[in-house]
């Protein structure tokens, strides 16, 4: 019987995760059908993949080692099918884009071009982590990211947008401490943070792990809307877009602390192998008409200012 993919997929997400229910999600299937998938596999492969420890799943030394096989092999089963597409020319099918939850990204305004210049193609929407994008690329779990951050792997071409601007925000009520504070004062004050695997986890590391300080980490929040909630409510400190730290700092909730000034590029990224793909290409064309000044940003193992075309 030959290896069914969406049970490889399904086995990759769930190492990814380490979690059922969060792979599940993902995926867009029930809890079940996951699981079901997982045995399903592991009695094709005549072996145990996971470890059920508590909450978590935990890859066996199986399971380790076959990872990045089956991330091989949905790997090329995606450049198959991009390759299948560039032959026929076909704008046609489903585009899965992983998107940051900040809504600097303009995602809306890509998708209703790419809608608009090809309405046969369904597409699927899903916030994503850094991280998680890097690896959803990888598989061809996903077709294209929009993402804070530059270069990702040597495997990726990336297309810088934008630099933004972000500021150290606080509660008003704070006021007088934040804009009196040092680092290790600012390190002090409870903070919200974002998950591990996040462009602002990265930011913060940069501004406060690079002087040895740790946060006094109070809530740990997934998705910038709710962190934004939180900040107005007054619940904690937290790394803001600059647009929206002055207008909270305009409307008297928010007080902004002169130091730690930090940029982040939003970029658009591929997988290289697959940037002739009609489907991605068309993402990248109506990227440009939202991002006219969009540029291909240099690779890991490029210097700066190396590749200056513009998409096409």
């Amino acid at each position: 019987m030959p290896i069914d993919l969406g049970q490889l997929k399904t086995f990759v997400t769930v190492a990814e995760e380490q979690h059922l229910t969060r792979a599940a999600d993902r995926l867009a299937i029930s809890q079940s059908g996951a699981s079901a998938h997982i045995r399903a596999l592991e009695e094709r492969l005549g072996t145990q993949l996971f470890i059920r420890a508590n909450r978590s799943m935990e890859l066996t030394r199986a399971g380790e080692l076959l990872l990045q096989k089956a991330k091989d092999l949905l790997n090329k089963e995606a450049q198959l099918a991009s390759y299948a597409r560039e032959l026929t020319g076909k704008i046609e099918g489903k585009l899965s884009v992983g998107s940051s939850s900040d809504p600097g990204t303009r995602i809306g305004e890509i998708l209703a071009k790419y809608r608009a210049n090809h309405p046969l193609v369904r597409i699927d929407v899903s916030t994503r982590p850094s991280s998680s994008a890097r690896q959803g690329l990888k598989t061809g779990e996903l077709d294209v990211a929009v993402l804070l951050g530059g270069a990702l792997d040597a495997g990726c071409t990336c297309y810088t947008l934008e630099t933004m601007n972000y500021r150290i925000a606080g509660p008003v009520e704070w006021k007088e401490k934040i804009e009196a504070a040092g680092w290790p004062e600012l390190a002090s004050l409870p903070w919200l943070k974002p998950g591990a695997n996040s462009a602002y986890s990265s930011v913060l590391h940069k501004l406060f792990g690079a002087r040895g300080l740790e946060l006094n980490s109070v809530i740990h929040f997934d998705n910038v809307f709710l962190g934004r909630a939180l900040l107005q409510a007054g619940a904690g400190m937290m790394l803001l877009r600059e647009n929206h730290a002055l207008l909270g700092e305009k409307e008297g909730y928010l007080a902004l602390a002169p130091i730690g000034h930090s940029e982040v590029t939003l970029s658009i990224a591929l997988q290289t192998s697959r940037k002739d793909d009609p489907l991605i290409r068309a993402f990248v064309d109506a990227a440009s008409q939202v991002w006219p000044d969009m540029r291909v940003a240099p690779g890991p193992d490029k210097p700066a200012g190396a590749e200056r075309s513009r998409p096409g």
